[in-house]
């Protein structure tokens, strides 16, 4: 399955996959500590990322704060915090107090700054230094191809592409996630990671390309049961449902 067309053919089971027979790594995308504290009882979450947005939303006012309640909760699973800073020295700064604050910790970096710039040196050096580094917003190949380099092959590191935005623009992503998938393949310690998936089936078709992990909101996690489940049955309840709410 490693050879493109063996991932696209796979693709075509798609429907015969159970929920069991997942291997991709499932985080839990969010920011809400209740929601983390339930999450992470889960044996299908491996992980946790957020983001300032996502803090944003839920309220959160004091980052560092928010991060160590967090690593309480989640002291050996993988946690990615983001850098505010737009300035790489401050990006560099701000990315190294984070990397302190748990061997589980992976620090988020843009790829650009907010003017397009490529961060490749920030994630050079954060990478060079030993720390994990997560390297998100990225939608292009080229982009994915420059940050695998700027990793580097030791720290390991996660390769962060919106596949869900890159279907928002109408583009189909799973050809690009298989393609980046062949670029870090040198760098075994770079995983890809397909972030803000739409919908359930998105789990599935990262899973069946081989994509190591897949970023999932505590609103879409609350489907994952819905995987395998037979179409059929799915069908009757959905009649029943109109039924009872036309009654």
């Amino acid at each position: 399955m490693d050879h493109p067309n063996g991932r696209t053919a796979a693709l075509a089971d798609t429907a015969k996959v159970e929920l069991g027979s997942l291997r991709i790594k499932v985080f839990a995308d969010g920011a809400s500590i209740e929601g983390i504290r339930a999450l992470i009882e889960n044996p299908m979450i491996a992980g946790l990322t957020t983001n300032p947005t996502l803090m944003r939303k839920a309220g959160i006012e004091d980052y560092e704060s928010f991060a160590r309640d967090v690593l309480e909760i989640v002291p050996d699973k993988p946690v990615s915090f983001e850098v505010f800073s737009d300035e790489p020295d401050e990006m560099l700064r701000q990315g190294r107090k984070i990397a302190a604050w748990g061997d589980n910790v992976y620090v988020k970096i843009p790829v650009t700054d907010t003017s397009g710039n490529f961060m490749g040196d920030v994630v050079r050096e954060l990478a060079s230094d030993g720390h994990k580094v997560n390297v998100t917003g990225m939608l292009t190949l080229e982009q994915v191809e420059r940050s695998a380099e700027a990793l580097g092959s030791d720290a390991p590191a996660y390769a962060s592409v919106f596949a869900g935005r890159i279907a928002d623009a109408g583009v189909d992503p799973v050809p690009i996630m298989i393609r980046a998938l062949e670029l870090i393949a040198s760098r075994p310690n770079i995983e890809l990671l397909w972030a803000s998936p739409r919908e359930i089936l998105n789990i599935v078709q990262a899973d069946a390309i081989g994509c190591h992990v897949i970023t999932v909101t505590h609103d879409l996690l609350k489907k994952l049961p819905l995987i395998g489940k037979d179409l059929d049955e799915f069908s009757l309840e959905t009649v029943r449902m109109f039924h009872d709410d036309a009654r």
